[in-house]
């Protein structure tokens, strides 16, 4: 979650265990559950909609570690 509020995004509604982040200039909000564990295919498909490449997400993982 803090990886994309570091890359502009803002959480606008919490849905259960689901948190929904949207940001201007992107289509489709970004869902990221609340669990201990988010399996690789839903990050891997997040940062696909968010339009964030690997590289660019490593590098926002080390800013808020």
């Amino acid at each position: 979650m803090r990886v994309f509020e570091r890359a502009g995004f803002s959480c606008v509604r919490i849905e259960g265990d689901h948190y929904v982040y949207t940001k201007d200039g992107v289509a489709r909000p970004i869902v990221i559950p609340d669990w201990r564990e988010v399996p690789v295919f839903i990050i891997k498909n997040n940062l696909r909609s968010a339009n964030i490449s690997r590289e660019e997400y490593f590098t926002l993982l080390t800013d808020v570690i």
